[in-house]
C-alpha cells in the first residue's frame, strides 16, 4: 500500500516519519513527497586505474564539489555524478521508501538513480542520488529544486531487523555523500 498525502502528514505530525527541512505545502504530493537537490556533489575523476576492484577499498576516485545555493550545477551528456537531497530523513520499521526522478527532468535526459531507488525500513540519513545525463545537451540543475519524489510503502508488518538495527550498515545516518563501500560486503 502506498501512503497518500493525508497519511503522510499524519505520520510526520506524530514524528514517525522525519523529513527536515520540509515545506509541506509545496513538497507533499497526492502520493509522495518531493525531494529537493542539495548543494554537494561527487564527480568522478579521470583515472589511470585499469578498473575499480569491488573487493578492495577504493582509491580516492571522486572529488567533492560544493556549490552555493544560487549557482547551477551543470551535468554534461554521458556524465554520472552523485548528489544529495536537502532533506534528512528517518523511515520507521513498518515503511519503506522508493525514489523516482521527476518526469520534467527525465524529458531533458536526466535520471536521478542508476540502481538504488529504494530506502529500507529503519533507514536514516541524507539520501544520495545517482544522477546521469543521457541527453545530448548539458543540463543545469540548482540546489533547492525539486528533483525526485519519495513514495512511502506500508509493509504488512514491521521489519524484523530494520536497517540500522545491526550496527554494521554502511550508509546509516550519512550526512554527506560517501563513496561506494561495496568492499565492506561480507560475501
Amino acid at each position: 500500500m502506498i501512503l497518500p498525502d493525508h497519511e503522510i502528514r499524519k505520520l510526520l505530525k506524530e514524528g514517525r516519519i522525519v523529513i527536515k527541512p520540509l515545506d509541506e505545502d509545496i513538497q507533499i504530493q497526492p502520493a509522495g513527497i518531493d525531494l529537493r537537490l542539495g548543494n554537494e556533489f561527487r564527480v568522478f575523476k579521470a583515472t589511470s586505474l585499469p578498473y575499480i576492484d569491488t573487493r578492495k577499498k577504493p582509491e580516492d576516485y571522486t572529488d567533492t564539489i560544493k556549490i552555493s545555493n544560487d549557482k547551477p550545477f551543470i551535468i554534461h551528456p554521458g556524465e554520472f555524478v552523485l548528489g544529495t537531497v536537502m532533506e534528512y530523513m528517518k523511515i520507521p520499521s513498518d515503511l519503506m521508501g522508493s525514489v523516482d526522478g521527476r518526469s520534467s527532468l527525465g524529458r531533458l535526459g536526466i535520471s536521478i538513480h542508476a540502481t538504488s531507488a529504494s530506502i529500507n525500513p529503519g533507514w536514516e540519513g541524507m539520501f544520495v542520488l545517482e544522477i546521469t545525463n543521457s541527453g545530448k545537451a548539458p543540463v543545469a540543475v540548482y540546489p533547492g529544486m525539486r528533483i525526485a519524489k519519495l513514495t512511502l510503502h506500508k509493509l504488512s508488518s514491521p521489519a524484523e531487523k530494520p536497517y540500522g538495527s545491526i550496527g554494521k550498515e554502511k550508509y546509516q545516518k550519512q550526512d554527506d555523500i560517501l563513496q561506494s563501500r561495496i568492499h565492506e560486503d561480507n560475501e
